[in-house]
C-alpha cells in the first residue's frame, strides 16, 4: 500500500516564496498544503531528480484540478485563484513492477504567488518603464496587498465578533431557560411531597 504523507504549510499574509526539498520514496505520495488569497497569481517550477512514473497534481479545497501533469520532471505551472481556499500540490511516484530497487527521487519545488509571482522585467519591456517606474509599480503591488490583508483580517475579526456574540447570546438564553425549568421542577415538587405528606396525614 503506498504510503501516504502531507505536509501543511503556515499561510503568508502578504506575499510568500516557497522553496522546498524532498525525497520522494518509490510508491508513496506528498502534498503541500497552502492557503492562499482570491484573485491572487501563482506560479511554481519543480524539478525532479530521476526519471520514473511520477506524478503531478495541484487541485483546491473541491477536488478541482488547476494542474495536471503524468511523468513529471522539469516544468512550470501557473494559475490564479478564483477564491480563498487551501490549494494542494502532490507528488506521486509509482513504480511498474519488477524494475528492481529504485532510489528515492529528490524533488525540488519553487512557488510563488502575490507580488512575488509577477514577472516585473516583462512587465517593463511592454509597458516600457524605467527601473524606478518598475520599483514603484511593485511597491504598489506590495502596499495593495498588505492593504487587501488587513481588510480580509478585519473581516474575519468581524466574522469572529458575531459568532461569538451569537454564541454568548445562545448561551445565555439557554441559561435562563435552565433556571426556568429547575425553578419549576422544584416548584413542583415542593407542591406533589405537600400533598403527597398531607394524604398520609404527616403534616396538617
Amino acid at each position: 500500500m503506498a504510503r501516504f504523507a502531507t505536509l501543511l504549510l503556515i499561510p503568508v499574509l502578504i506575499e510568500s516564496v516557497l522553496s522546498i526539498s524532498f525525497f520522494l520514496p518509490v510508491n508513496s505520495r506528498k502534498c503541500l498544503r497552502e492557503e492562499i488569497h482570491k484573485d491572487v497569481l501563482v506560479t511554481g517550477e519543480y524539478v525532479i531528480s530521476d526519471e520514473s512514473n511520477t506524478k503531478l497534481k495541484i487541485t483546491d479545497s473541491s477536488g478541482h484540478i488547476l494542474y495536471s501533469k503524468e511523468d513529471a520532471t522539469k516544468g512550470k505551472f501557473a494559475f490564479t485563484t478564483e477564491d480563498y481556499d487551501m490549494f494542494e500540490v502532490c507528488f506521486e511516484s509509482k513504480s511498474p513492477m519488477g524494475t528492481g530497487r529504485i532510489p528515492d527521487q529528490l524533488v525540488n519545488l519553487d512557488m510563488k504567488h502575490g507580488v512575488e509571482a509577477k514577472n516585473y522585467e516583462e512587465i517593463a519591456k511592454v509597458e516600457k518603464l524605467k527601473p524606478l517606474e518598475v520599483e514603484l509599480r511593485r511597491m504598489e503591488d506590495l502596499s495593495e496587498s498588505i492593504v487587501n490583508d488587513f481588510a480580509y483580517m478585519k473581516r474575519r475579526e468581524e466574522e469572529m465578533r458575531d459568532t461569538n456574540e451569537s454564541t454568548n447570546t445562545r448561551v445565555l438564553y439557554f441559561s435562563l431557560f435552565s433556571m426556568c425549568c429547575l425553578i419549576g421542577l422544584a416548584t413542583w415538587q415542593v407542591f406533589y411531597l405537600r400533598r403527597f405528606f398531607k394524604a398520609k396525614k404527616l403534616i396538617e
